[in-house]
């Protein structure tokens, strides 16, 4: 690394000069549709009608922007930028066109006067392009719109990224939620040896949208307790004179890069590396710093009037113009623009070259970089099943064998996340070929079972936020990985996944110069048919429900009913680009189905009729018993054989889903069925007792343009439920075999008579099952013990 070196005052005032043309073109954004470069006096004609957009972080991250770039060119480092604060994109848009990517990329918004006028028309205008980092923002990984992750995804694109620095501004309202507070423990799974840094700034600008900000408004001393628990080392950046700003921010940007390197380098001369306390910056700066000071006598900079337009009027409001005229003048933009709008020669030099810029840098463009995984053969991880519904197996840990395998293949570029959860959900394999990520301190009690290692791929912390944040920086930067958690708690990241997959959509649509990424795998288990022994509050299969909301372009749901199928699902997955996979497969041990090349066939498939599980004969069924998941499948197995003994005659087709999708009509989805080999699947007239892993409104809402959806009865969870045992929970849902089989002589017209006395019997079954439970704390023994009692 080369000498710290103090900024003249030349330096000092080109990086000044730099800041400036970028806080102009961050003004012009929100206000001009013309005149770009201010040749003729402002009027009315040259501003935009609708003025939309942020101003109060601007300034700030304008600012870190230049000391980052300075950074950079003297160090000669790989580095991206992420953008914390809310709708803070008229920044990243600026340095980006200050840098030329954005020109490079969108030619329409050429160096140049049009060019210019260009990038102001488009920002915030139908068509064009939003006021926080969305996809189209070089240089992006954070989206920035919801608040809270920009620190979770700045550790993920670190993760095993050794060369790589993350400058990751935190906004002081972004860092009031609970995603960033736990996000500032990233710093105890960071291992400088093999990830790369993290430079957190906490820019302490004041305001919210019309609050101040908690962290503004205790003291420093309050604010450098906080962070030294963290295991930081804080440095204070404040004030709001620019040139002597400017020459303690270079100081402090260089100090923090040093320790940086000190850290690194102990790390990677070392067997054992510790944990580092690793440094941050503490910026503090007016709201919309630059600004007018007041207008109409309140206070504009330095108050949160400034956070969004601070001048609204201007268009009618001769006196309102003439302060938004000065405001722009003051950034003096023919000392910085030549007559033709192009920056200045002397400035451009500040700017990194090539890859090297900030707004370039291919890790923020992570498909660039992506290499596949290399992967085991799944089918060598198979459940031999030499009859249908005749051995039992754990579905997860075949799963988890095959992950560990695929770890192994693949170091450096795929790692799992789960909340404390990886051996819970039966993928304790993994251990075997890694250990858990942690740099904090660790007691000899620790060897035995817990697998803390500082190298460690497994990633567990009991915050989702924080793992899903890793997660996504992960990938969106090259690499490949999973997350597992209960299903009833992934809710706590529907709105991060709701954000990716809006993040991913737009990337395929609209931003041809993304490069695909890997997928967001999300495996969900512990399920709620499962949960019998925690109770109601862990029942809740409702995140599929969220995910059809999203778009069909990303967004895919598997329900392996057994292992085979499981195990055929995540190699797909694992292979698959620019989706949101959900796969929803139970830990416990269950009933195997299909031996391994039946399994591959039918998830790639997607539905399949079974041909073992029916008694149709390929005539017209009297029912067609569907299922959805690993449970349900089981059950609704079990109301068919019990069906078949009670009216040897009857004649039953079975229908399985793993890819939910697949319900949906082809012209809506993909993978949707067209209307013709759904209706020769399912019929056109005859009865459908679907049972399904979810809310049974869910199916409905797939199906409702169906041509049989009339005869469709759906089960499913129906927020019925307590510390039960499973056959207790399936009946207070009536997903249950007896259930089932009551649901499908109700609905066969010549056994509404003469099933009579069969639906006694199953009512009785339903009664003596439920007190059996209730006297003994456990299900009846036969119930466990059940197989497919037909021959294939």
């Amino acid at each position: 690394m080369a000498m710290a070196k103090e900024p003249d005052e030349k330096e000092i005032e080109s990086i000044n000069n730099y800041w400036m043309a970028a806080n102009y073109l961050s003004l012009g954004m929100l206000y001009l549709r013309d005149n770009p470069l201010l040749e003729a006096p402002l009027s009315p004609d040259h501003l935009k009608p609708r003025l939309l957009g942020h101003w109060g972080s601007d300034p700030g991250q304008n600012f870190v922007w230049a000391h980052a770039n300075r950074l950079i060119k003297r160090h000669d480092l790989s580095a991206i930028y992420i953008s914390g604060p809310g709708h803070g994109a008229p920044a990243s848009l600026a340095n980006g066109y200050l840098e030329g990517t954005y020109s490079e990329l969108y030619p329409d918004r050429s160096q140049d006067r049009e060019g210019m006028k260009t990038l102001f028309r488009r920002f915030s205008h139908p068509g064009g392009v939003g006021s926080h980092c969305t996809p189209e923002t070089p240089g992006s990984i954070n989206e920035g719109g919801e608040l809270g992750y920009s620190l979770s995804h700045a550790f993920g694109a670190a993760f095993d990224n050794p060369d790589l620095l993350v400058v990751a501004v935190v906004g002081d309202g972004e860092a009031e939620t609970g995603p960033m507070a736990t996000s500032w423990h990233s710093n105890k799974f960071l291992n400088p040896r093999q990830d790369g840094a993290v430079l957190p700034v906490l820019h302490l600008n004041g305001y919210k949208i019309a609050n101040p900000t908690i962290l503004s408004r205790i003291s420093r001393e309050e604010i450098k307790s906080l962070f030294e628990g963290y295991g930081y080392v804080p440095h204070f950046v404040e004030g709001d004179d620019p040139l002597p700003m400017h020459r303690l921010m270079a100081r402090t940007m260089e100090k923090c890069l040093s320790e940086i390197r000190t850290i690194q380098k102990k790390a990677r001369e070392s067997d054992r590396p510790e944990r580092g306390r690793w440094p941050m910056i503490v910026l503090r700066t007016p709201k919309g710093w630059t600004a007018p000071k007041e207008l109409d006598g309140h206070k504009i900079e330095g108050s949160f009037r400034a956070h969004q337009v601070p001048i609204l009027d201007a268009a009618t409001n001769p006196a309102h113009l003439k302060i938004l005229e000065d405001w722009f003048r003051s950034y003096r933009p023919q000392d910085h623009f030549d007559k033709n709008g192009t920056l200045r020669a002397e400035l451009r030099e500040l700017a990194p070259k090539g890859p090297r810029r900030m707004s370039a840098n291919p890790v923020a463009n992570g498909g660039l970089l992506r290499i596949p995984l290399r992967l085991p053969d799944f089918r060598d991880y198979q459940v031999p099943v030499p009859r249908p519904g005749g051995v039992v197996d754990q579905n997860t840990l075949r799963m988890g064998q095959f992950l560990r395998d695929v770890m192994k293949m693949n170091p450096g570029k795929f790692r799992v996340f789960g909340p404390d959860e990886t051996a819970s959900n039966h993928l304790q394999a993994l251990y075997e070929a890694t250990g858990k990520a942690w740099m904090a301190e660790t007691l000899p009690e620790d060897a035995d079972g817990t697998f803390l290692s500082p190298t460690g791929h497994v990633m567990e912390m009991l915050s989702e936020h924080t793992l899903e944040g890793w997660l996504e920086g992960y990938l969106l930067t090259g690499r490949h990985g999973l997350i597992n958690t209960y299903e009833a708690f992934v809710h706590i990241i529907d709105s991060m996944v709701n954000q990716h997959a809006k993040w991913l959509e737009k990337s395929r649509g609209d931003v041809s110069w993304r490069a695909p990424v890997s997928s967001l795998n999300i495996l969900l288990s512990s399920t709620v048919w499962r949960q019998d022994h925690n109770g109601f509050t862990h029942q809740d299969p409702g995140f599929l429900d969220v995910l059809t909301n999203k778009s069909p372009k990303v967004v895919r749901i598997y329900l392996p009913p057994d292992a085979n199928c499981l195990l055929s699902v995540t190699d797909h997955c694992l292979r698959s680009t620019d989706y949101v996979n959900a796969i929803v497969a139970d830990k416990q041990p269950h009933l195997q189905f299909l031996d391994m090349e039946s399994a591959i066939r039918h998830c790639t498939l997607g539905i399949g009729l079974w041909e073992w599980a029916s008694s149709d004969g390929g005539e017209d069924p009297d029912v067609v018993m569907a299922s959805a998941g690993d449970i349900v499948t089981l059950e609704s197995l079990a109301a068919t054989a019990i069906l078949r003994e009670l009216f040897p005659d009857i004649r039953i087709r079975f229908v399985n889903v793993v890819d939910l999708f697949r319900l949906v009509p082809q012209s809506e989805h993909p993978h949707g069925f067209s209307d013709r080999d759904f209706d020769s699947l399912f019929t056109v007239d005859r009865p459908i007792i679907f049972n399904f892993h979810g809310y049974p409104w869910l199916i409905h809402k797939l199906t409702y343009r169906r041509t049989n959806h009339r005869n469709l009865h759906v089960r499913g969870y129906k927020e019925q439920g307590s510390i039960n045992t499973p056959l207790q929970l399936a009946i207070e849902n009536q997903i249950d075999r007896f259930s089932l089989a009551i649901d499908a002589i109700d609905r066969i017209p010549r056994l509404q008579s003469k099933g009579a006395h069969a639906k006694e019997w199953l009512k009785g079954q339903i009664i003596d099952h439920l007190r059996f439970a209730r006297e003994q704390g456990m299900d009846r023994p036969e119930i466990e013990a059940f197989r497919w009692p037909f021959p294939k």
